[in-house]
């Protein structure tokens, strides 16, 4: 199981030629989710090759116009498309009121153009979809009600070829059983416990997805780990009062929390047209060197 990110908008609060504003597309197990859906998104789809087939999800980290102003035109062109899937929105409760009163000024109270559950986060799982799970965790930025997000697929544990053998297993559905943990009888009557033919579990992924943040405290826990961090960078440590006035990070914090915390990958976003990608990356890479900027329509997969 692997998740495919398309970074569909990395800008910070003001746009520029090349960066739209934040909107991230998720891929995994058959489903489609959004992170954020900044004003552009549709388009950024289209450009990006993704299109606007089936969206399961969009999980919203919090409810600045930037993440969320895309919404409206989105649905509205789902809408056109005849689109009859279900869309779970999910995000705080400040967040979801804001959804509400855009598409209520839009389309009428309570309404909306395509058929939507708005769904309150609560700290902990926001889904579990068999192939992998989704738990939210709050962020501080400013005065907002924030939230970052963690994609995980549980660890896979191989049957072992030679102790089957050696226990007499034969091949067949019984060895699906013991594949999914359930103790099997053979036909001389003897059983064998899943623990007996598995090996160590092993192909854990974790993604964090971190979007405005004023601070890394508290994020050890979410982000231990993780083979993949995305979380913005807003600001140079050379201006760190003003990232502490507008409530966001400096790339050398960012990278700080990537490596005080086992953390495989970087991946830095929401960048500023103050700096150049070149500054952004310098400053992260003194203190982790696997560290990168996403520009609109990079795609990684974990």
């Amino acid at each position: 199981m692997t998740f495919k990110l398309t970074f569909l908008g990395t800008s910070a609060s003001v746009p520029s030629a090349e960066r739209n504003h934040p909107s991230l597309l998720i891929e995994s197990g058959g489903q489609r989710i959004l992170v954020d859906c900044g004003e552009g998104t549709q388009r950024q789809l289209l450009r990006a090759r993704a299109g606007f087939r089936r969206l399961d999800r969009l999980l919203l980290t919090h409810a600045h116009f930037d993440h969320v102003l895309g919404i409206p035109g989105l649905f509205s062109t789902l809408r056109l498309r005849q689109s009859e899937e279900l869309v779970s929105v999910h995000g705080s409760r400040e967040t979801l009121d804001v959804v509400a009163r855009m598409l209520a000024g839009l389309w009428g109270e309570g309404r909306a153009p395509i058929s939507l559950d708005l769904v309150p986060l609560t700290p902990g799982l926001v889904v579990d979809a068999d192939e992998f799970r989704i738990d939210c965790f709050q962020v501080r930025h400013r005065d907002t009600d924030s939230y970052g997000f963690v994609f995980e697929t549980p660890p896979r544990r191989h049957l072992r070829p030679d102790r089957l053998a050696a226990l007499g297993v034969p091949d067949g559905p019984i060895r699906k059983e013991l594949a999914e943990g359930r103790s099997i009888i053979l036909c001389d009557g003897k059983a064998v416990a899943p623990e007996e033919v598995l090996g160590q579990p092993e192909g854990a992924k974790k993604l964090v997805i971190i979007g405005d943040t004023e601070t890394t405290d508290g994020l050890r826990e979410q982000v231990r780990g993780a083979d993949l961090l995305v979380i913005e960078a807003t600001f140079l440590q050379r201006d760190s009062g003003m990232a502490r006035e507008y409530g966001h990070l400096t790339a050398a914090e960012a990278a700080s929390v990537a490596a005080n915390n086992h953390v495989k990958q970087l991946v830095l976003t929401h960048i500023s047209g103050r700096y150049s990608d070149e500054e952004i990356l310098a400053e992260a890479m003194q203190t982790f060197a696997n560290s990168a900027v996403a520009t609109d329509f990079t795609i990684l997969t974990v």
